[in-house]
């Protein structure tokens, strides 16, 4: 496999991070990248553009997570944890994609790693680590507890509504009777010169050398595109899939009988009631539904192939037909009511239909086993010619590309935004010598060396080229100010019982689920009201600018008496305190072990 530019140089970048004493190798890292790359690839398709992934917070993002799996398992190794042979093995066995006639099939075990470039050994290592950080993380995972209490007042928080109306006192209708003294223009000047200076800015002519692009100009025979489709049909067929809705009435697997018997006649009522009317199918999967993953959105599961779903819903959704509606469907996870919505059949893309994904393929593989010497011609040429970009240009079929004025935090174009190259760029070299950057992988497989054709000094704006800016930012804080004392002033009289002449927006009911675009504030500040007498009325600054005015005419309290709908609602509930207590885990596990970040390396 191909590894990144980086691999084929010196050992002077070779580690990106140490944790607990032990490096994260670069390759590691841009391996890492290119994985993260290629889920984004799949998951996007054609909207795919890689120039959205070249950036300091996704590169941190991918070393942060590299950190915290060498955290937790040093955390795993250093408590006694191991994961068995026997255990690594009927895990792997239990996997439908390595299963044939639902027994495992070494061969097409095999022949899936090979598809994704791994060895067994590999697999089965990284399988192994997995394991162990689960033993690990299921202590927080399966233990988490929220008391009925509770979750019986969160919920009641969450349901209750307020009726609410509201008056805006905008900043604009301040603008035009307030103005800036000259004193305050210049006071403001001198506290703010910095804002008002010019940064170093640079124009720069740069050529990009990447994979993909290098790949372009290789030609493919049809004999070549052929012999793939021949050879590979496999990844153009599609196996059938399907689409389901779901009503689940969860009931634990090991449960007492007549627990599972409550919930069997649950399923049963619910069933009878989509039976008498089967277009309420979703709404039925809203009101009682225990999957949260698909209640929502009346559970929709989406489509499917087989080996996803357990085994007894799998043989019932693939012997029904569109619009059928099971019976009850017992599962490890409770009694399901489920609804074929459609089918999609198998089928093999014609070679066609294919062929430009071939050829791209062919190609990358053509020139991928090359690229790390080509990169290395591209770097030797950037150098040598050191006063030139057109030699590398017309080298490798390139292309001499200008940019616009730059400074070091502009993020256009989107291969120069790199802190590597942009700190190069900048140089004193490239800037008073006009020599080629050298070359700077900015992201997996891309080259990129630029050369500075125009320099401007950071320089400070007088206050004559500046005033009218000044005055607009000054004429907006009075104006705020203006709007906020007002508002506050008309809250102090509402809540002496004083009329005033205001007109009312439309009431909305809100609560904290269904804030109806309020902010956080004007939520807080409504449920923080004292409603013991309405109306009621309460204020808060907007974040943009101004006073909110706000009436407070009725309280909506909710009715919780479903006691299942509560036992659902705790079982949310738990899930968020276990996602907390998780990441509180991992941010403890920063502190307590030494991690050493090479900014430098970014």
């Amino acid at each position: 496999m191909f590894w990144g530019v980086e691999s084929y140089r010196s050992d002077n970048d070779g580690y990106v991070a140490i944790v607990d004493g032990e490096e994260i190798s670069r390759r590691e890292f841009e391996q890492a990248l290119r994985d993260h790359h290629e889920r984004m690839r799949n998951m996007m398709g054609e909207n795919f553009d890689s120039s959205m992934l070249d950036s300091f917070e996704i590169r941190n993002s991918v070393l942060d997570s590299l950190v915290q799996q060498r955290l937790l398992f040093s955390e795993a190794v250093s408590n006694g944890f191991t994961v068995l042979d026997s255990q690594l093995v009927n895990t792997i066995r239990d996997v439908p994609a390595f299963q044939k006639d639902n027994n495992f099939s070494n061969e097409q075990y095999q022949e899936l790693l090979r598809a994704q470039g791994l060895t067994p050994t590999t697999f089965e290592s990284r399988l192994r680590q997995e394991l162990l950080l689960q033993q690990l993380l299921d202590g927080y995972s399966e233990n988490g507890f929220v008391s009925n209490a509770v979750a019986k007042r969160v919920m009641y928080l969450s349901e209750v509504q307020r009726e609410v109306s509201q008056v805006q006192i905008n900043s604009e209708m301040f603008l035009s009777s307030v103005a800036p003294t000259e004193e305050e223009i210049n006071d403001y000047y001198d506290l703010h010169r910095n804002d008002f200076f010019l940064p170093e800015r640079v124009r720069v002519e740069y050529v990009v050398l990447s994979l993909e692009t290098l790949a372009e100009n290789e030609p493919i025979s049809d004999e070549a595109v052929r012999n793939y489709y021949d050879e590979y049909q496999a990844e153009f067929s599609q196996d059938e899939e399907r689409k389901a809705s779901h009503i689940l009435i969860s009931v634990s697997a090991d449960a007492e009988d007549e627990e599972k018997q409550e919930a069997r006649e649950k399923a049963g009522d619910v069933l009878e009631q989509v039976t008498q009317d089967p277009e309420r199918f979703a709404d039925l999967a809203k009101e009682f539904s225990d999957d949260p993953g698909s209640a929502l959105i009346g559970g929709d599961l989406g489509f499917f192939g087989r080996g996803v779903m357990v085994k007894a819903f799998e043989d019932e959704i693939f012997q029904m037909q569109p619009d059928q509606i099971s019976g009850v469907v017992e599962t490890d996870f409770g009694f399901h009511i489920i609804k074929l919505v459609e089918i999609k059949d198998a089928h093999i893309s014609g070679l066609e239909e294919v062929r430009e994904q071939i050829e791209k393929k062919l190609k990358l593989q053509m020139v991928g086993s090359l690229f790390g010497e080509t990169a290395e011609d591209f770097s030797n040429i950037v150098y040598e010619q050191s006063d030139t970009l057109d030699g590398v240009a017309e080298r490798f079929e390139l292309t001499v590309q200008e940019s616009d004025w730059i400074d070091r935090n502009s993020t256009q174009p989107a291969v120069l935004a790199n802190n590597h190259l942009m700190a190069e760029i900048f140089s004193d070299e490239a800037i008073n010598d006009q020599r080629n950057t050298e070359a700077i992988e900015v992201m997996p497989d891309t080259m990129v060396s630029a050369r500075v054709i125009e320099h401007k000094s950071a320089t400070a704006q007088s206050i004559s080229i500046v005033r009218d800016d000044i005055v607009n930012i000054l004429k907006q804080q009075l104006a705020e100010d203006m709007a906020v004392t007002d508002g506050q002033e008309k809250l102090a009289d509402l809540q002496a019982g004083v009329e005033i002449d205001v007109v009312w927006e439309s009431e909305m009911q809100i609560s904290y689920m269904q804030p109806q675009g309020l902010s956080i504030e004007a939520v807080q500040a409504i449920f923080k009201a004292n409603v013991d007498r309405l109306p009621a009325y309460t204020g808060v600054e907007n974040p943009q600018g101004g006073f909110s005015l706000i009436r407070i005419g009725n309280v909506i309290e909710p009715e919780i008496t479903d006691e299942e709908k509560q036992v659902s609602f705790r079982k949310q509930l738990q899930q968020m305190v276990i996602q907390e207590e998780m990441s509180s885990y991992l941010a403890g596990l920063r502190q307590r072990y030494d991690v050493v970040i090479r900014e430098e390396s970014f």
